[in-house]
C-alpha cells in the first residue's frame, strides 16, 4: 500500500503525481455529484438536498420528534424507516415496539417507508432498494455508505436529517477527494474485511481521509463483484471519511438488473486528467487475511503475524485495556493462548458489513461437511436481509452451515452494538461486523463484566469455525468457493412492507408508547456563560459508544430524560450527578458559584457579578471526542443535563461535532494539547461575551478558569469555522428553536 500525500491525475487507468488543477478537481466522480445536489451556488461553500434518507429504530423516534416540534407536515423526499437495532423487542417491556408502532404511523401519516423488524438492516434495504447511480442518502447511522452502488451516502446525526425534513439543507464545506487507485485482484480466501481492514490500519490514526471522500478507481475495481465492493464500503466509516463513491461497471448494471431495478444504472467514471488531493495505492493481491485486535478497527494485523507473535499482539491488546479501563478490570488475553495456539470463544457474521450473500456463501463452501464442534466455540450467522435468507435456504448454504454447527438467525444488528450475542465475561469474539470498540459486544465494565471482539472476514471466521476456534486464515484452507449467483425475490418486500408511495394520511393518529418524551424545552445563549468542567477525560479518542453507551441504552433512545442517566455511564459514572447539579442549582453548586464570581471580581472588577449573571451550565474536556457512530445522543444526552458545550483539542468527525452544534452546544477548541490544561474537573470557567462572539464571527474568546485554590487562569477557546446556520442554532439553544423561531 502507497500512500500519496499530495495531488495525483488520474488519466488512462494511472495515477501520476501532480500541481493543483482546478480543473482536473471538476473531473472527479464525487464533483459531479455533490454539486448535483448542491442549492449555494458556490462550489465550495454546499448547501446538499438529498435523495433520500433513512433511519432505524433507535434513531428515527427522535427525529420525528425533532420535526415534528419544527413543524413537520409531511415527509418531503422519500423517509425509510428500518427496524433493525431494538427488533428483538425483548428488554424494557412495551418500550421497543412501542417505538415500531410510533414509526408504521408516523409513515403512514406522513408519507414514508415502513420495513418491519427482522426483514432488513438498514444498509441491506437501502442498497437493494433505495440506491442509485448519481444519486445522494442521507442516514442517521454512520455505516451509511453505498458508494459501491454509485450512490454518495453520509451518515449523520439526527438533527441533520430533521432539517432535510423540513425543507432545509446539509452545510458543509467542498469537501478533499482521495482517489484510493486498486490494482491487482484478491487472491482466494481474501474477503472484503480483509481489504478494509487494511485500509484503516493505514489511515486512521494520522487522519489521512478525515472529512474527505474517499473515491475507489483503477483497473483493480473490475477484478472485484459488486458484494465485494459493498463490503469494502461500508467499512470506509472507520477511517473518518466523510462520504465515498466507486467508479460502476458491468457488474454494478448487473447488481440492479438483479434487484428489477436496471434504471438505477448509469455509468460514473471519473474524467481524463481528474485531479485528486490525495491518493492511496492498493495491490489487491497483496493483502492476506486480516485481524482487528481490540478495541478499535485501526488495530490491524495479518492473521499470520497474530500467530506467530501472540505474546507481542495479545501485550500489545492489553496494554490498550489499560488506557480504556484503568485498573478496574484485569483485562487479559494471554488465557486465551491454548498449546502456542490462540482460541476464540465466539464467532458472528452478520449486520451490513458481514450479512451480504456472498460472504455467508463462502463461509458456508469453507464449512461445507466440516464441524466446528461442541465446546466453548459458537458460530451464528445473521443474513442482512430476508430476500438474502430466502436465497441461502434455497442455495443449499444454510444446510452447509447448520451441518457444520452455526446457529442461523435473522437480520439484526444487534451484535455490532452490543444487543445481542453478549459473549461471557473474559470471553474474546471474532465479528465480521463495523466495530470492535470496548463495550461494543454488550458487556459493562462497571459491573465487572467485559468481553472483547476482534473484527474478521466472514472467510477467516469460517476457518477458525472449522478449526474448532483455533485463529485461522481462510487462505489455509484449500477451498473450492462456489460462486453461487444471487436471485432477489422483491415479492418479500411487497408483502410486509408499508410504502406509501409518497402519499400521506394526515387524518393517521401517531401511536405513542408511555416511553416515547418529548424533548425538554432549551434556552437559548446568554450574553455571558459559566460553565463547570464536569468530566476530564484524556483518551487519545473518545468515542461516541462512551458518550452514550449502546446497547443496554438502545430501548431509552426515544425518552430524552431517562436515557441522558446513561451518559458517560461507562467512562466517568460520577459525570450525570454532577452534570444535574448544575443545571438544577443545587445548593452546593450555588455556593460554588459565589465563590468562583469573587475569585474573578478580584481577577477584574464586574466579572464577579456577569459571572453569577451568566447563563450557567457544564462541559465536558475531551482530547479527541466523537470518534464512531454518528448518534445524536452523544452531544443530545449532555445537552439534556445541562451542557452548554464540549471542550477539545479536537473533533473526531464531523458528525459528532454538527450533533453539537444542532443541540445548541459550543465545539470548543482548546488548542494547546491536553497537558498543563488551564483547568481540571469540578473547575468553573467564565466565557464573557459568548454570545458576541458567535454573532458577530469573530476568531475565540478569552475564558477564565477559577482553581481549586482561587487563582484564575485566563486562555482562549474558539469554534472553528460555523456557517451562519449553525451560528442561529447555537445562539437560539438548539435546531428545535431555531426553527420554531
Amino acid at each position: 500500500m502507497k500512500l500519496h500525500n499530495s495531488g495525483v491525475i488520474y488519466e488512462n487507468g494511472v495515477l501520476r503525481d501532480a500541481a493543483a488543477s482546478a480543473d482536473g478537481a471538476k473531473k472527479t466522480i464525487a464533483y459531479s455529484i455533490l454539486q448535483k445536489h448542491n442549492t449555494s451556488g458556490d462550489e465550495s461553500k454546499l448547501k446538499i438536498k438529498f435523495d433520500k434518507i433513512t433511519s432505524h429504530d433507535i434513531t428515527y423516534v427522535g427525529i420525528i420528534q425533532t420535526a415534528r416540534a419544527s413543524g413537520l407536515e409531511k415527509f418531503p423526499i422519500p423517509y425509510v424507516l428500518t427496524n433493525c437495532h431494538n427488533s428483538l423487542c425483548a428488554v424494557g417491556g412495551t418500550i421497543n415496539d412501542d417505538d415500531h408502532m410510533f414509526g408504521l404511523t408516523c409513515a403512514q401519516k406522513y408519507g414514508g417507508v415502513y420495513v418491519p423488524p427482522h426483514q432488513a438492516v438498514i444498509h441491506q434495504y437501502a442498497r437493494e432498494m433505495l440506491a442509485e447511480c448519481g444519486a445522494m442518502i442521507l442516514g442517521s447511522d454512520s455505516h451509511t455508505r453505498y458508494g459501491a452502488l454509485g450512490t454518495m451516502a453520509i451518515g449523520e446525526g439526527g438533527g441533520e436529517l430533521a432539517k432535510q425534513l423540513l425543507g432545509k439543507t446539509y452545510d458543509v464545506n467542498y469537501p478533499g477527494v482521495v482517489a484510493i487507485y486498486l490494482t491487482g485482484a484478491p487472491v482466494p480466501g481474501v474477503g472484503p474485511q480483509d481489504v478494509a481492514l487494511a485500509i484503516i490500519k493505514e489511515v486512521f490514526a494520522s487522519g489521512f481521509v478525515k472529512n474527505k471522500v474517499m473515491e475507489f478507481i483503477g483497473p483493480g475495481v473490475a477484478n472485484l463483484s459488486a458484494d465485494f465492493r459493498i463490503g469494502v464500503d461500508v467499512m470506509t466509516t472507520e477511517t473518518t471519511c466523510l462520504s465515498s463513491i466507486w467508479e460502476t461497471d458491468g457488474k454494478v448494471e448487473e447488481w440492479y438488473a438483479i434487484h428489477g431495478r436496471v434504471g438505477a444504472y448509469k455509468e460514473l467514471k471519473p474524467g481524463a486528467g481528474a485531479y485528486y488531493d490525495a491518493a492511496i495505492e492498493i495491490d489487491l493481491s497483496e493483502i492476506r487475511p486480516m485481524i482487528a485486535m481490540p478495541f478499535h478497527p485501526s488495530c490491524a494485523y495479518t492473521i499470520e503475524e497474530v500467530n506467530k507473535n501472540l505474546d507481542d499482539v495479545l501485550t500489545d491488546a492489553e496494554k490498550r485495556a489499560k488506557v480504556s479501563f484503568g485498573d478496574k478490570v484485569d483485562f487479559n488475553l494471554h488465557n486465551k493462548i491454548i498449546d502456542g495456539k490462540l482460541y476464540v470463544d465466539q464467532g458472528i457474521i452478520a449486520g451490513c458489513a458481514g450479512g451480504g450473500f456472498e460472504n455467508i456463501c463462502a463461509a458456508a463452501d469453507i464449512l461445507k461437511g466440516k464441524d466446528s464442534g461442541n465446546g466453548k466455540f459458537v458460530l451464528s450467522v445473521y443474513p442482512a436481509s430476508m430476500p438474502v435468507y430466502m436465497e441461502l435456504m434455497k442455495n443449499g448454504a444454510f444446510g452447509a452451515l447448520i451441518d457444520a454447527g452455526a446457529v442461523v438467525k435473522t437480520a439484526f444488528c444487534g451484535p455490532c452494538f452490543g444487543a445481542g450475542d453478549t459473549p461471557a465475561n473474559g470471553a474474546f469474539s471474532i465479528r465480521h461486523s463495523t466495530r470492535n470498540f470496548p463495550n461494543r459486544e454488550g458487556s459493562k465494565i462497571q459491573n465487572g463484566q467485559l468481553s472483547s471482539v476482534a473484527l474478521m472476514d466472514a472467510r477467516s471466521i469460517a476457518a477458525t469455525a472449522a478449526n474448532k476456534g483455533f485463529l485461522t486464515a481462510a487462505t489455509e484452507f484449500d477451498t473450492e468457493f462456489s460462486g453461487k449467483k444471487y436471485f432477489f425475490d422483491k415479492a418479500i418486500y411487497e408483502k410486509r412492507v408499508y410504502d406509501s408511495k409518497g402519499v400521506a394520511h394526515p387524518e393517521v393518529e401517531i401511536q405513542f408508547g408511555p416511553n416515547i418524551k418529548d424533548w425538554p424545552s432549551m434556552k437559548p445563549l446568554s450574553d455571558d456563560l459559566l460553565i463547570k468542567i464536569v468530566s476530564e477525560i484524556h483518551d487519545p479518542v473518545t468515542t461516541t459508544d462512551e458518550l452514550i453507551p449502546s446497547g443496554e441504552t438502545s430501548s431509552f433512545r426515544s425518552n430524552p430524560l431517562g436515557l441522558a442517566e446513561f451518559t458517560l455511564s461507562r467512562r466517568d459514572p460520577a459525570y450525570v450527578g454532577r452534570a444535574k447539579a448544575v443545571r438544577d442549582g443545587a445548593e452546593e453548586v450555588k455556593a460554588e458559584v459565589k465563590t468562583a464570581a469573587s475569585a474573578l471580581d478580584k481577577f477584574s472588577a464586574g466579572f464577579g457579578a456577569r459571572a453569577e449573571a451568566a447563563g450557567l451550565g457544564s462541559s465536558i474536556f475531551a482530547v479527541k471526542p466523537g470518534d464512531g457512530s454518528a448518534r445524536e445522543q452523544a452531544a443530545s444526552c449532555q445537552k439534556v443535563l445541562g451542557g452548554w458545550a464540549n471542550i477539545a483539542n479536537e473533533y473526531a468527525t464531523k458528525r459528532y461535532r454538527s450533533n453539537l452544534i444542532n443541540w445548541g452546544m459550543l465545539p470548543f477548541l482548546y488548542k494547546d494539547g491536553d497537558k498543563n490544561l488551564p483547568f481540571a474537573n469540578g473547575d468553573y470557567v467564565f466565557i464573557p461575551d459568548v454570545k458576541k462572539m458567535v454573532s458577530e464571527k469573530l476568531p475565540s474568546c478569552k475564558a477564565y478558569a477559577v482553581k481549586a485554590d482561587g487563582k484564575v487562569n485566563e486562555f482562549e477557546l474558539s469554534t472553528g469555522d460555523l456557517t451562519d446556520d449553525e451560528r442561529k442554532i447555537i445562539l437560539a439553544g438548539c435546531l428545535i428553536n431555531f426553527y420554531k423561531n
